[in-house]
């Protein structure tokens, strides 16, 4: 009996030894784990991450610099179709034939040879009449101009300056002339038809 229980002693023995073997390398096998867990975190935030952000700011300023081009060429053509060629042209309304005289308050005003006045918008460089696009069909407004420029012959007023030089608008007046004031172009020609003047003077070209 006494062989036998230490048979058995010695097998206990053997098993809690087991045991802890058995303890001690899993113990070991998830430290390592573990220790592989952080090397393959650190191998991502020091190597792969900086490698992607630098992949993705890349992507994302060429696909910004290709949204601006797409935007800015968009914004040429657009501004090209807008822009009309009296805009990028020097466009002058003139008379093409000269006025007869003297010119009297409530005589019909004509061109030399009592023919009638002749309106013609032309191009400032070339000096030839505009007869195509939406400049050659514009309404045309005959108004009085001050005949004191003060030795200024420029022809290139601003808007502001040219309403100034208009007789009669500048003092709160109405226009001085009565008839047909207004006339469309044709081709950038157009007619003065029975226009004459209601100021009590006589009107000489100055």
């Amino acid at each position: 009996m006494a062989l036998n229980l230490q048979v058995d002693d010695g097998n206990v023995g053997g098993s809690e030894l087991n045991n802890s073997s058995e303890d001690e390398l899993t113990g070991i096998f998830a430290l390592r784990k573990k220790e592989l867990e952080v090397m393959v975190i650190r191998t991502v935030q020091q190597v792969i991450v900086p490698v992607l952000k630098s992949l993705i700011r890349e992507v994302v300023k060429t696909e910004i610099e290709s949204a601006q081009e797409k935007i800015l060429t968009s914004m040429k053509r657009n501004f090209r179709n807008e822009i009309h060629p009296s805009e990028l042209r020097n466009l002058r309304l003139q008379f093409s034939n000269k006025l007869a005289l003297p010119i009297l308050t409530g005589k019909q005003i004509k061109g030399e040879g009592g023919t009638s006045i002749q309106v013609a918008l032309v191009d400032g460089l070339t000096g030839q009449v505009v007869n195509s696009g939406p400049e050659a069909l514009a309404n045309v407004e005959i108004v009085v101009l001050r005949g004191d420029f003060d030795g200024d012959e420029r022809h290139d007023w601003t808007l502001e300056e040219f309403s100034q030089k208009i007789v009669g608008e500048t003092e709160g007046n109405k226009s001085l002339l009565t008839g047909n004031v207004h006339l469309k172009l044709t081709e950038g020609i157009g007619y003065v038809d029975k226009i004459n003047f209601k100021h009590k003077s006589s009107w000489m070209k100055s």
